[in-house]
C-alpha cells in the first residue's frame, strides 16, 4: 500500500524560510502526524499513493508539516505553489479538497502568515483609516454608522427619510444591510437617488460630512455598473458582501473602485457558515486577513458585547488584524456592529478606542422618540464616554440619552 507517502510531508526538523505558513486544527482518528501529512499532501503536490515519477524540483514544492502541538499543526508552503495576487487560487489550495477528506473528521484553518515577497502582489486598501478620516473630517472620535430598520421593506422615499433623520441626529454613515440590493419595492438606482438628495440636505443643515455605504452586491458586471452609478451620484463609498460575492468578484471590484475613487465597506454575511464551528471551517482571522489583502477599507469584526457570536478576545484579535502595521497594507477601520445601543458606548470605546466605526441599527431606530432622537442619543453617549462622564450623569440634561437608557440600560442583546 502507498499510504506511507503521507508521512513524507511531515518534517519536524524543517525550518521555514520566506514561505507561507498555515495553521490548522485537525480532528481525526488517525495518528496526528499521518493526519497532518494528508493535509499537507492534498494542499500541495500529493495524491493518495506514491508516484512512479517525482522529479526533485517537484519534490522541493512539497508542503511540510514542521510543527505539531497536540492537534494543532503548522504547514509551510513554498510561494511558488501560488499564483501571484490570486486569492481564489490560494484558498483552492490551502482550504480546498482538504476539507472534504474522509480520513479527516474536522479541520479548522486557524491562521496564516505570508512573506513580503508574496504580499507585494496584493494592493490592499485604497484609502484606509487615515484617508477616510480626512474624507469625513472626523479625527478625535469614533465614526458612527446606522442601518435603517427594518433592514428590508422600505421603499426608496421611506428609506431616504430614515437616513435623513439619522444624519440630522448626528450619524456620519448610512449603510445598506447585507440583504438589501435592488428588490422590486426599492430598486437600487431609485434608492441611491433619494438617499443622495437626503445627504445633501443633511450636510447643509448640520455642517457635517455624511456618506452612504451603498450595497452593490450582485453579479460582477452588475456590481461594476452600480459602482459607476454611485460615483456618478457623487458618493464616496460602496459596500460589498465579500463572501457571498466571492473573492474573485471582490478583487475585480477593487480595481473598478480605484478607477472611480470609491472606498469599500466589507460585510461578512455568511461567515458563520465557515467560522462558527470551532472544529471545522475557516476562522474569522483568516477571512479578515484575506479581506485586508484584497483591499477593503472597513471590515466588520463584532463587538464582544452585542448580539453576535464572538468573544472579546477574538474581536480584539480581529481589530488588530485591521489596524496593526502589516507590510504596505493600509490600516483598515474595524466596524463594531450587532446589538449596539447608547448604553454600551463606554464599553465599546474602552475596548476599541477611537479608530473604529460604531454601527447601531435597532439601537438608533428603536429609540422611543424615533431615529432622529436615537441618533442624538448615540452621539451623546459617545461624547460622554470620551469625556469620562457616566452616562447617567450626562443624561440628566440630555433627554434623548435619558430615554435610551430608560429603554435599554446597559443590556447586551442576544
Amino acid at each position: 500500500m502507498g499510504f506511507e507517502w503521507y508521512t513524507s510531508f511531515v518534517d519536524l526538523e524543517y525550518e521555514p524560510s520566506e514561505e507561507i505558513i498555515c495553521h490548522f486544527t485537525v480532528k481525526s482518528d488517525l495518528p496526528i502526524e499521518e493526519a497532518a501529512g494528508r493535509v499537507a499532501s492534498e494542499s500541495s503536490v500529493g495524491t493518495w499513493t506514491t508516484l512512479t515519477e517525482l522529479p526533485d524540483r517537484i519534490r522541493d514544492l512539497m508542503a511540510r508539516v514542521f510543527r505539531v502541538d497536540g492537534n494543532r499543526i503548522s504547514v509551510a508552503y513554498k510561494t511558488d505553489l501560488f499564483e501571484e495576487g490570486n486569492i481564489p487560487q490560494f484558498l483552492s489550495s490551502v482550504a480546498g479538497n482538504i476539507f472534504g477528506m474522509r480520513a479527516i473528521e474536522g479541520l479548522r484553518f486557524d491562521d496564516f502568515e505570508i512573506p513580503e515577497d508574496y504580499a507585494k502582489h496584493f494592493k490592499g486598501p485604497q484609502f484606509g483609516i487615515e484617508s477616510i478620516k480626512k474624507k469625513l473630517k472626523i479625527f478625535e472620535r469614533p465614526l458612527t454608522c446606522t442601518v435603517p430598520k427594518p433592514k428590508v421593506g422600505f421603499d426608496a422615499e421611506e428609506y431616504a427619510k430614515v437616513g435623513l433623520n439619522s444624519w440630522l441626529g448626528g450619524i456620519d454613515i448610512l449603510k445598506d444591510d447585507e440583504n438589501l440590493s435592488s428588490q422590486p419595492f426599492v430598486r437600487f438606482e431609485k434608492r441611491l437617488e433619494n438617499v443622495m438628495k437626503a445627504r445633501e440636505k443633511a450636510e447643509k443643515e448640520t455642517g457635517e460630512r455624511k456618506t452612504y455605504l451603498a450595497n452593490i452586491t450582485s453579479e460582477t458586471k452588475e456590481m461594476e455598473k452600480r459602482a459607476k452609478l454611485v460615483a456618478d451620484f457623487g458618493n464616496e463609498y460602496v459596500m460589498i458582501d465579500i463572501l457571498t460575492a466571492g473573492f474573485a468578484a471582490f478583487q475585480t471590484l477593487r480595481e473598478t473602485c480605484e478607477d472611480y475613487g470609491l472606498a469599500i465597506h466589507a460585510h461578512r454575511a455568511m461567515h458563520g457558515a465557515f467560522t462558527r464551528n470551532p472544529e471545522h471551517g475557516i476562522s474569522l482571522e483568516v477571512i479578515t486577513k484575506l479581506t485586508r489583502m484584497a483591499g477593503v477599507d472597513n471590515m466588520h469584526v463584532g463587538t464582544g458585547v452585542g448580539k453576535m457570536a464572538g468573544s472579546r478576545e477574538e474581536v480584539l484579535r480581529l481589530a488588530g488584524i485591521c489596524r496593526d502595521d502589516w507590510y504596505h497594507f493600509k490600516r483598515v477601520f474595524p466596524v463594531s456592529s450587532g446589538g449596539l445601543h447608547p448604553g454600551l458606548m463606554p464599553s465599546i470605546i474602552e475596548f476599541f478606542g477611537t479608530d473604529v466605526i460604531i454601527q447601531a441599527g435597532g439601537g438608533v431606530h428603536g429609540h422611543p422618540d424615533g431615529s432622529l432622537a436615537g441618533a442624538k442619543a448615540l452621539r451623546q453617549a459617545i461624547e460622554a464616554s470620551l469625556q469620562g462622564i457616566p452616562l447617567e450623569d450626562f443624561a440628566e440634561e440630555k433627554t434623548e440619552l435619558r430615554k435610551a437608557l430608560e429603554k435599554w440600560g446597559r443590556i447586551s442583546p442576544k
